[in-house]
């Protein structure tokens, strides 16, 4: 974190993820609002749902969470979204930790690079003892972050929120990892 308590920023090799200002507002639109990038979510974000969602996040900033501007380091180009929040999933409050990569950027690593970043943030900074993601079941790159994330698919479930479309959520719990890593200790 940075030394204003409002301002989130984590650095990767290739990016710079950091709390939203209004002026990032047009080129966050443009991301949002683009039928292919946004082809796993509901709909396609309007102007209004793109404030929101900026918004949303600034009001989350004091807590350590919210969304992040995932800003490539070579040219300084707003490429995508990532961070964590604490929502509803499926009857559960969950530390869900999403990210969305501007289609013209898929498949380059960028959601991995970007995922490990707010997930190492998540369970070193905030401390957070569960981390989730959540997904369609045919969203093949997201299931590979997660797993590469040590993330484990606990189960699927129609997604209210998603056109009740069938989604996987995938889960790091840091106790079942100790008592896993223990277990496979005592087995040495």
């Amino acid at each position: 974190m940075g030394g204003n308590p409002l301002m989130i920023s984590l650095e990767t090799r290739r990016l710079l993820l950091r709390s939203y200002e209004w002026k990032h507002l047009q080129a966050l639109h443009k991301i949002l609002s683009d039928p292919v990038t946004m082809k796993f979510w509901p709909a396609p974000f309007s102007i209004e749902q793109t404030r929101e969602w900026i918004g949303g996040s600034m009001e989350l900033y004091t807590s350590g969470f919210g969304r992040l501007g995932i800003f490539r380091k070579d040219n300084g180009f707003l490429i995508g979204d990532a961070g964590l929040r604490v929502v509803n999933i499926d009857g559960r409050q969950e530390n869900d930790l999403g990210y969305i990569i501007k289609a013209k950027y898929w498949g380059q690593g960028y959601g991995k690079e970007a995922a490990a970043a707010v997930f190492n943030y998540g369970l070193h900074t905030l401390k957070l003892q569960r981390i989730c993601a959540n997904m369609p079941v045919d969203h093949f790159g997201s299931i590979k972050v997660a797993a590469r994330l040590g993330m484990v698919l606990k189960r699927e479930f129609l997604n209210q929120r998603n056109r009740n479309i069938r989604t996987y959520l995938y889960i790091y719990d840091v106790l079942a990892n100790k008592r896993s890593e223990g277990y496979a200790e005592d087995q040495e």
